[in-house]
């Protein structure tokens, strides 16, 4: 029986999913900071329109896409570290994520497909760390 603070053991599928995900993010996380630091090799490669968006972007916009790359980072981990954390962190980029998307959807430089599968895969690391807490995997 686990106590409320302990954790039960995990099977390799646990490990190479949370490494994945670890993966998977950090290329999120360096893409915004690099696009962030000016390299050219990331800012030329977008649209245009892209890069108009990107230089004039508000406050609010960065701040849903600084929650969403980081917030996914974060959880993925928190997972390694098998907190239930990991939960919160990504609905927190989710939520950021849907607002960067808002934005970019505002400014008219929004492209359906990146988003639908950026937004998928965080809504799976979420769910799946909301089961992993509730097999006890997560404390």
């Amino acid at each position: 029986m686990n106590d409320s603070g302990s954790k039960s053991a995990v099977p390799m599928t646990f490990w190479l999913i949370a490494v994945l995900s670890l993966l998977w993010n950090a290329f999120g996380g360096y893409l915004y900071t690099m696009a962030n630091m000016g390299d050219a090799s990331v800012i030329d490669s977008a649209p245009p329109e892209m890069q108009a968006y990107m230089a004039a972007m508000p406050i609010w916009a960065h701040s849903g896409w600084a929650i969403g790359i980081w917030g996914s980072v974060l959880g993925s981990l928190l997972l390694l570290g098998r907190s239930r954390h990991a939960v919160t962190a990504f609905l927190a980029s989710f939520v950021g994520a849907v607002v960067s998307y808002a934005a970019q959807a505002q400014a008219g430089v929004l492209s359906a497909a990146a988003p639908a599968m950026i937004l998928s895969v965080i809504a799976l690391q979420w769910w799946y760390c909301r089961r992993c807490t509730n097999k006890g995997w997560l404390a």
